[in-house]
């Protein structure tokens, strides 16, 4: 196959009729299947449905290698596996327990997750070798994590090695899946008949239909489901998540569990119960679209009147959530509701500090005064809260961790780094060794930080040091550390650090993207431009990454190339100088310089001070006669870099052009002492000396 397929059913398809409708309905043959037909229905494992089946299916018989480079993977999406894994690899973050859990992962991991899978998938399909194959999965009510993993497994994937088949009832499948297929795969109606009937009476229909954990809404099954008594299919209802139950499989409790639950006899007790497990889990594996889905599921249940407790807890889960989605306006929402609806302190305390990091971190106009207000409201409301001890001093530091977030927005650090040293010695002062492991972890993580920006390089090695020997598995602390070594020109040290944030975690661009910059800066651009395409394969649309290939593939005259990353960028980023520099570049060689002309005005528009962009315009008027607009142009350039070598060299060819000579050398003796060994520039020298001596 040359291409993935996208097919099209006009109806509901049981996923045993997909291998006869393919059969049938595609031009040629799929290639062997790698396994059996996939179900994407969220009803029935929630996140990851289809891509822990597929884990499931292919870990098995996995070197050991593979498996361990992979396990953070493996296990948030089929956890099922984890007597399989011999040692975990746990962080602070996924240890803590509920009440300790103050960090929470990005709203990208479960698309990081998702290239580990599909980088796993690859590796484990070279092992197994036999040539081609094809992966069918139904889409229908899929969750967010499976149309991340299915869009980045048809990108990144070749059709020849694995061919994969993504079948819907005639809707589109959405979030990033929709425009992937558009893209990538080839668009196939394919008719299906309307299914034989089955010939069940209703309670065996209603229990066909409830044993498939309701993901397939075939109409004769839906039909007989709703024929029979509210208390029969109840019972259906408790009977399927008992058995899902007792099967002890763990991602059944994301899915069908609390599904029958809450349709079960008891929807207020078991319902809720098996809602609350399931949103407790999701929230914090990052699992946040699924998250929202089980909070407005569980608040559905409740009266905030009666169960304000239940209600509060389901709607922050819910909040938390939305802010890792970018959905802050509905995260303020919920709780402007929830404030609305209770006079306890300890709710109003909670809102005001959630409220203020929304103002200084997540909307989009951030207002960092108003959260500093919120959070002086919250530390104001904790004093008035009665139960002294353990609790109130977390509270206080944990508020004073969030203040300094906001000292530092508003320009402080040394105020921020005071509040949080502060917290850090109170928590070691006064509560217990041993918990809240996390959150000590957190505030030397910060301060560290704090210390970096202010110069005390010295001091944020020593707590990254500290932060890394209690979280050795936390990979984002080795990128920061990484960082802070590549500015002091530690570059040995700062690569070691990225690889074993890469070695730790699943796919991270933006780790990636950082070895490269330090392989440039190292002059290995070989293996800075294989990291950079390997960036680019897992975030296609990151503008950085762009510009940085865009500039090596222009150093090797590789025109083409440049050109499409430039323009690919620009869709993006319309004004990013760098890029139109890069379109400039690329015309400017091509001898297309009125072209280019345009390309470097639309680059110094974005930024006035762009160097390269005022001497490559400079170079293209002097080549349409415009010497004038030339000088004009290497005059603001040298005024930018009074020290560059070429840029002082290209203006003494247009002054030794025009025979000032004077002019000329003058700017050639600057060129010489920057560059002492450029042949070109001695030679120049040599004749404007001459030409001043004549």
């Amino acid at each position: 196959m040359s291409r993935h397929l996208w097919v099209r059913f006009p109806r509901t398809i049981d996923p045993a009729e997909l291998p006869g409708l393919l059969a049938d309905g595609l031009p040629a043959p799929l290639p062997g299947a790698v396994v059996a037909p996939l179900d994407a229905c969220r009803r029935l494992r929630g996140p990851f449905t289809a891509t822990g089946q597929l884990v499931r299916a292919l870990a098995p018989g996995a070197s050991a290698a593979l498996v361990e480079r992979h396990q953070v993977e493996l296990l948030s999406t089929a956890p099922e596996l984890r007597a399989a894994v011999d040692l975990p690899r746990e962080t602070l973050t996924s240890l803590a327990v509920p009440a300790e859990r103050t960090r929470f992962y990005s709203g990208v991991r479960t698309q990081r997750l998702g290239h580990g899978v599909v980088e796993f998938v690859h590796a484990r399909l070279r092992e197994l070798g036999g040539g081609p194959r094809s992966l069918v999965v139904r889409v229908v009510d899929a969750d967010h994590t499976d149309l991340e993993f299915l869009a980045a497994l048809v990108r990144r994937t070749d059709p020849a090695l694995l061919t994969v088949v993504v079948c819907d009832s005639g809707e589109d499948p959405g979030g990033p899946l929709t425009g992937v297929l558009r893209e990538h795969a080839d668009e196939i109606p394919v008719p299906a008949p309307p299914p034989a009937p089955s010939g069940l009476d209703d309670l065996a229909a209603a229990t066909r239909y409830v044993d498939g954990d309701c993901a397939v809404d075939l109409p004769e099954l839906v039909a007989a489901y709703h024929r029979l008594p509210e208390h029969v299919r109840a019972e259906l209802h408790d009977r399927r998540a008992d058995a899902l139950t007792a099967g002890g499989e763990p991602t059944h409790a994301l899915g069908a569990v609390p599904l029958h639950r809450e349709r079960g006899t008891d929807p207020r007790g078991a319902g809720l119960k098996a809602l609350d497990e399931a949103i407790n889990h999701c929230v914090d594996m990052g699992f946040y679209h699924a998250t929202v889905d089980f909070g407005l599921r569980g608040r559905a249940l409740l009266d905030p009147a009666e169960s304000f407790g239940q209600w509060w807890v389901f709607s922050t889960k819910m909040t938390t959530s939305l802010l890792m989605l970018r959905r802050a306006e509905e995260a303020e929402a919920i709780y402007d509701e929830l404030i609305a609806l209770t006079d306890l302190p300890r709710a109003h305390m909670q809102a005001a500090y959630a409220r203020a990091m929304i103002h200084t971190r997540h909307r989009e106009r951030r207002d960092h005064l108003r959260a500093k207000g919120l959070i002086k409201q919250a530390i104001a409301f904790s004093r008035l809260l009665a139960d002294e001890g353990d609790n109130q001093v977390f509270s206080t530091v944990f508020h004073q961790n969030g203040l300094a977030l906001v000292e530092m927005h508003l320009g402080d650090l040394e105020e921020a780094l005071r509040l949080v040293t502060e917290g850090a010695a109170w928590l070691d002062r006064t509560i217990e060794p041993g918990t809240h492991a996390l959150h000590r972890s957190v505030l030397v993580h910060n301060r560290a930080q704090l210390l970096a920006k202010l110069g005390r390089t010295d001091e944020a090695l020593e707590c990254f040091d500290q932060v890394i020997a209690a979280d050795p598995n936390h990979p984002d602390h080795y990128i920061d550390r990484g960082n802070l070594l590549h500015t002091l020109g530690r570059d040995a040290e700062a690569l070691a650090d990225y690889d074993t944030a890469i070695r730790l975690g699943p796919p991270f661009p933006e780790a990636q993207y950082n070895r490269a910059e330090l392989l440039l800066d190292l002059d290995e651009v070989d293996a800075a431009l294989a990291v950079l395409d390997h960036v680019l394969d897992l975030d296609p649309d990151m503008v950085d990454a762009r510009v940085n290939r865009a500039g090596i593939h222009l150093d090797r005259g590789d025109l083409t190339r440049a050109r499409a990353d430039a323009e690919h960028g620009l869709a993006i980023d319309p004004d990013n100088a760098h890029l139109h520099l890069v379109v400039a570049q690329v015309l400017a060689e091509e001898d297309a310089h009125a072209a280019a002309t345009a390309a470097f005005d639309r680059a110094l528009a974005a930024d006035p001070d762009l160097l390269g962009a005022l001497v490559g315009r400079a170079a293209s008027a002097h080549e349409l006669g415009d010497n004038p607009a030339a000088l004009a142009d290497l005059d603001r350039a040298v005024a930018l870099a009074p020290d560059d070598p070429a840029v002082r060299f290209n203006r003494a060819l247009l002054h030794e052009a025009a025979a000032r000579w004077d002019n000329a050398l003058a700017d050639l003796v600057v060129a010489a002492e920057s560059a002492p060994d450029d042949e070109d520039v001695t030679s120049a020298l040599d004749r404007c000396r001459t030409a001043v001596c004549r």
